[in-house]
């Protein structure tokens, strides 16, 4: 039965109508701690919960207490319950609740509780991709396999965009011709760029115009074909049309990067299975026209995860393999400049998806209102979004500026490996 504000009182927990079982949650302010405690159904939601959080639902109530007698402090609202501690208490809790519960309910949600609490630890020192065998739960970064190359693991991956479009909110018409984009895409990969992103369709809400299967394909094969035979490093198609990304893997793609998240072409998901293509999955409402109207939450975090979660179960129902995929919070997308810095600031908390994160906030607009500046002159606080997403748990980060990026980024993972990773 639904409740007043659009929550469902059972095993499964809804955000807006989109649903998830267990949800870890990093509470970091007094902002936080309000939050999950509204959330959660409490009469007066504490302002002073710092730290890991489970966020659980009431029923089974064998598995609440289960927590409870594992030694976590449990506060129950009358919607959901919250267990406090660290990731490792929340991870012993979950694998012994999951031996010992004889409910399969229960059990199903300690094992929850155990994967989601060991993705978010896996990454605490482990910058980048792990092996391509990693698998959620075994303790290593997750792997992003590929049909034909093999990405570098250990550190912050770069992926340079190429963008084949007159209006690119950035670079829109320096590149619209095959041969600019082609020596463009090589330049990128020469500075140091690890995959190379091509697009043939601006997706930005500032006057972008939809462009026909046939335009795209048009702008995107010659180029997409060039850089797989010439670059040395993978190539990605940034589209959400299915015909556009068939005639991209033709031409030598490896990676089909679906900024709609499996949600505008019923055909992409097949497609991808069908032909063994790696995945991004981006979260992104509506589209590019409409999206901006579509960027009201009442808890962006939760409900980026929910609706990611929900692409993920997309990608598994059409057959893509998980080791396929790659996740992408879609920061500038269906969010205002206050929804991403939010986002960037709890990032760490998509990991526990389970899969690699990919980051893209290079010169977006939410960076323009912090700094005040146009397109052209974000490079700075490019750079420092790169740290912080970086920083946060992102194994690749999106950028038009390979060079500096991968500087910054040789420092980043430097401080996260305590320079363990230092020549």
């Amino acid at each position: 039965m639904w409740d007043a504000v659009g929550f469902i009182r059972s095993p499964i927990t809804c955000y807006r109508f989109r649903c998830v079982k267990v949800r870890l949650l990093e509470l970091q302010t007094e902002f936080d701690s309000r939050l999950a405690g509204t959330l959660a159904g409490r009469a007066a939601p504490e302002p002073n919960l710092r730290g890991w959080a489970a966020m659980v639902p009431l029923d089974p109530h064998s598995f609440v207490e289960g927590l409870r007698a594992s030694g976590l402090a449990v506060l129950q609202g009358t919607r959901m319950a919250l267990a406090l501690g660290s990731l490792s208490q929340l991870w012993g809790a979950g694998r012994s609740l999951a031996d010992g519960l004889e409910k399969t309910a229960g059990r199903a949600l300690a094992v929850e509780l155990m994967l989601r609490a060991a993705s978010l630890e896996s990454i605490a020192g482990s910058p980048g991709l792990g092996p391509s065998a990693a698998r959620m739960g075994d303790g290593s970064a997750p792997g992003w396999v590929l049909q034909r190359r093999a990405l570098p693991t250990g550190r912050t991956l770069i992926m340079g965009v190429v963008n084949v479009t007159p209006d690119s909110f950035s670079d829109g018409g320096h590149f619209v011709e095959a041969k600019a984009a082609i020596e463009h895409g090589l330049q990128l990969a020469g500075e140091g760029a690890d995959i190379l992103d091509v697009g043939g369709e601006a997706t930005n809400p500032f006057g972008a115009a939809p462009v026909s299967v046939e335009e795209e394909i048009r702008r995107v094969e010659p180029v997409v074909r060039a850089l797989a035979r010439q670059s040395g490093v993978p190539v990605s198609i940034d589209t959400s049309k299915a015909k556009v990304a068939a005639a991209a893997l033709d031409a030598g793609a490896e990676i089909v990067n679906d900024v709609s998240g499996l949600s505008r072409d019923p055909l992409m998901a097949a497609l991808v299975a069908e032909r063994g293509a790696a995945l991004v999955i981006m979260h992104m409402r509506g589209t590019p026209q409409d999206m901006q109207e579509r960027a009201s939450y009442t808890d962006v975090v939760g409900e980026v995860i929910a609706e990611l979660d929900q692409a993920l179960a997309r990608a598994r129902e059409a057959g893509v393999a998980e080791s396929r995929v790659c996740v992408d919070p879609g920061y500038g997308f269906a969010k205002e400049a206050t929804h991403n810095y939010t986002l960037m600031r709890h990032q760490r908390e998509l990991l526990q998806l389970g899969r690699p994160l990919l980051a893209g906030a290079s010169r977006k607009s939410f960076l323009g209102r912090a700094t005040g500046r146009p397109p052209a002159e974000r490079q700075h606080g490019t750079l420092a979004a790169v740290a912080l997403t970086a920083e946060r748990g992102a194994a690749i980060v999106r950028v038009h500026d390979v060079t500096s990026v991968r500087d910054v980024l040789a420092v980043t993972d430097a401080m996260r490996t305590d320079g363990a990773n230092l020549p």
